[in-house]
């Protein structure tokens, strides 16, 4: 199932798919303060669902701030607090940086593709 992108905000643009019974985010732009709700309520599990298994891809995300790691740590902690997790792929240097910079990659587990972030 692939839902078509719609624009979240000026900036950032966000689909979702659907892999087996793994939710699969599709990010492109920015992510800031002005787009970061947006990438909450596609990051956060739905209410009443089961465990959410989410990857959010990353690829076309081109700039990160502090907005976007504080909805990546509260989307991690609602996920495994909920028996599920999130995995973040194809992640660009420049926001792999920050990422680094503050420990979220130790929290959240990166890996180079979505297929990779699939399989564990």
């Amino acid at each position: 199932m692939t839902d078509t992108p719609e624009p979240a905000r000026p900036g950032l643009t966000i689909g979702h798919e659907a892999v087996d019974d793994v939710r699969v985010v599709v990010l492109r732009g920015e992510i800031d303060h002005d787009t970061r709700d947006s990438l909450r309520a596609a990051l956060l599990p739905p209410a009443g669902k089961a465990a959410p298994r989410t990857v959010a891809d990353f690829r076309g995300v081109e700039f990160m701030d502090s907005s976007g790691i504080n909805v990546l740590i509260a989307a991690h902690r609602a996920a495994e607090d909920a028996g599920g997790w999130l995995r973040l792929a194809g992640v660009r240097d420049s926001v792999r940086h920050v990422l680094e910079l503050v420990g979220v990659d130790t929290l959240v587990p990166c890996r180079a593709t979505v297929e990779e972030a699939l399989a564990g």
